[in-house]
């Protein structure tokens, strides 16, 4: 485990599972780049993933007694991050603009521009993505869930689950050459 203040990550959960205010604190502290992190690729509004890294730690903080120590904890947390933003996602779903999934239209390409793509590069183009299509894509690419888990998780047929991610992919390779134009008419 690593250590932060001479105090090592485990024995900081074990005294907030204890309690203890100052060590959630140290926790907050410790993880909150991480959390910020990970909200950041599921909403693109700072505010919305600040409200979503604070309410994940406030879950975190009344559940840490039910964490297994064997697991990591990162991923534990992970998990209560990526829910949060989801549910936060489905809370403010009736103010979102979205198209009918009727209306898609499947235009294929080839991957090249998204496969030499760094994960730098991935998050900054992805702030531009609506945030269904973004979220579709973290599950999807970035966290590994599969078609029939995001539908499940997200309320939405397995179908629009894959369309969000042709589209998410689609526009990640319009705003990349976009980019690459940029870039090159600057030289």
């Amino acid at each position: 485990m690593q250590k932060k203040s001479g105090v090592s990550e485990q024995e900081i959960i074990q005294r907030c599972k204890s309690g203890d205010l100052k060590f959630q604190e140290k926790l907050y502290k410790h993880f909150y780049g991480y959390a910020m992190g990970v909200g950041l690729r599921y909403l693109s509004n700072r505010d919305d993933v600040l409200e979503v890294v604070n309410d994940s730690f406030i879950k975190v903080f009344k559940s840490i007694q039910f964490f297994n120590d064997t697991q990591p904890f990162k991923a534990w947390m992970r998990r209560i991050i990526i829910n949060t933003a989801i549910d936060h996602r489905r809370k403010n779903l009736k103010y979102a603009n979205q198209v009918d999934i009727d209306e898609a239209v499947y235009v294929g390409r080839t991957a090249e521009a998204v496969e030499n793509l760094t994960v730098k590069d991935i998050l900054q183009l992805m702030e531009g993505l609506p945030d269904v299509q973004r979220m579709v894509f973290n599950l999807h690419e970035i966290d590994g869930y599969s078609h029939d888990e995001i539908g499940t998780i997200l309320n939405i047929p397995v179908s629009s689950s894959r369309v969000y991610l042709s589209r998410a992919k689609e526009k990640l390779r319009k705003y990349w050459n976009q980019q690459e134009d940029n870039y090159v008419r600057s030289v």
